[in-house]
């Protein structure tokens, strides 16, 4: 039997990351007009070099955050191969991330801080 539910990744500045608490650490905020789409990774490793080198230097502060969905849902969403073997990200359109949130078993949390 497969897994219930699909461990994913995020990387995340402060302003959006302060979103996510607002939500109670269950939600993910609608993105701006200028993101059409949502990428959680598949890979602690990937999202922790996107914290640590992409945003520390654009916003100062970057975290790694770490949630379930289910599985099942998640099937909707081919995995994308972004560069190396291990850089993989599901791609959720912008107006499909309600409906996303809605699948998150538990709560968002926040693994690692880089400043």
């Amino acid at each position: 039997m497969a897994d219930r539910t699909t461990t994913l990744w995020r990387p995340t500045g402060p302003a959006e990351l302060e979103l996510v608490a607002a939500s109670g650490w269950r939600a993910w905020p609608p993105r701006l007009p200028e993101q059409p789409v949502f990428y959680p990774v598949l890979d602690e490793d990937y999202a922790i070099r996107i914290a640590r080198d992409w945003n520390v230097e654009h916003d100062g502060a970057g975290f790694v955050t770490r949630f379930e969905v289910e599985t099942d849902f998640l099937a909707r969403y081919p995995v994308r191969q972004a560069g190396g073997r291990t850089i993989l990200e599901l791609w959720v359109p912008a107006e499909e991330l309600d409906e996303f949130n809605d699948h998150i078993v538990g709560t968002i949390d926040v693994v690692h801080e880089f400043r």
